[in-house]
C-alpha cells in the first residue's frame, strides 16, 4: 500500500498535516474498505493508488473551503463507503460528525470501521436526506454539510440546506460540471435559504478529470415544506 505518501500529498494539495497515527489509521481503513468491498459494494476504486487519491486525499481537500475546527458539527450526507467524512474525521479529530447512508450495508460498514479505529465523536446513521432533513435534532443543526456524488446541484441542494444552520455552508464535490449545475441550481438556491459563494478547483496529483467544491452559504431559513417526500427532490428538481 503506498499510503505514506498522502501525508506529503495532504499537505500539499490540501495544507493539512497528518501525524504517524493517522496515516496508519488510514492504512487500516484502506484495508477494511478492500476487504469489505469483495462482499458488499462500496466502491468501484480498490487499487492503492486510487484508494489514496481518489478517496482519501479527495476528502481532505474540503480543508481547503472550511476551517475544520474542534466541535464543528459536520454532516456527510449520502457517504457510502464514508467519503469524505471519514477521512476528515481521522485528520481533524474534535470534529462532531455524523456519516448520513441510507444503504443498511454501507452504515454497517462505516460503524465497523469507526469500531476499528476506535472514533470518538462520530455517528453512522441510517435514513434519507429527506427524512433527516425534518428531523428536530438535525434540520438546521449543522455547521458543515458535504455530499460527494449523490445528486446534480439543483437537487441535491433540497438535501444539503435544510440541514444547515443559518450562517453555515454546505459543500458539494462536482466534476467538471459544476459551474453548469451551479447555474441551474439558481432557484433551488432561492427558494432554500442558499447563496452561491465559489467554486474552487482541486488538482489531485496524477489525476486529469476536473475537481470542484461548491460551496453554498445558509443565509436564510429553509420553508418548512423542504425537502419535500423521499425521492421527490431527484425526480423533480427546483428548476
Amino acid at each position: 500500500m503506498t499510503i505514506e505518501r498522502l501525508a506529503e500529498e495532504a499537505a500539499a494539495v490540501a495544507g493539512v498535516t497528518l501525524t504517524p497515527v493517522q496515516i496508519a489509521q488510514f492504512q487500516t481503513y484502506a484495508q477494511e474498505l478492500v476487504a469489505w468491498n469483495a462482499h458488499t459494494n462500496l466502491t468501484a476504486i480498490t487499487d492503492p493508488e486510487g484508494v489514496r487519491v481518489r478517496h482519501f486525499l479527495d476528502s481532505l481537500t474540503i480543508a481547503r473551503v472550511s476551517s475544520l475546527r474542534p466541535n464543528l458539527r459536520v454532516i456527510d450526507v449520502g457517504t457510502g463507503a464514508g467519503f469524505p467524512g471519514l477521512p476528515l474525521k481521522i485528520a481533524f479529530p474534535d470534529i462532531r460528525l455524523t456519516l448520513l447512508e441510507a444503504t443498511g450495508k454501507k452504515v454497517a460498514f462505516l460503524q465497523h470501521v469507526i469500531d476499528t479505529l476506535g472514533l470518538q465523536g462520530v455517528e453512522a446513521v441510517h435514513a434519507r436526506a429527506e427524512e433527516a432533513g425534518h428531523a428536530p435534532t438535525r434540520r438546521a443543526s449543522y455547521d458543515l454539510v458535504l455530499a460527494r456524488a449523490v445528486a446534480r446541484l439543483p437537487a441535491l441542494v433540497e438535501y444539503l440546506l435544510p440541514l444547515a444552520k443559518v450562517g453555515g455552508r454546505c459543500v458539494a464535490m462536482k466534476g467538471d460540471t459544476a459551474a453548469a449545475e451551479a447555474a441551474d441550481a439558481r432557484r433551488a438556491l432561492l427558494l432554500l435559504g442558499g447563496q452561491l459563494e465559489r467554486i474552487e478547483s482541486i488538482t489531485l496529483p496524477g489525476v486529469t478529470e476536473a475537481h470542484n467544491l461548491v460551496v453554498i452559504a445558509k443565509t436564510a431559513r429553509t420553508p418548512s415544506a423542504y425537502p419535500r417526500q423521499p425521492g421527490t427532490p431527484s425526480k423533480n428538481p427546483l428548476l
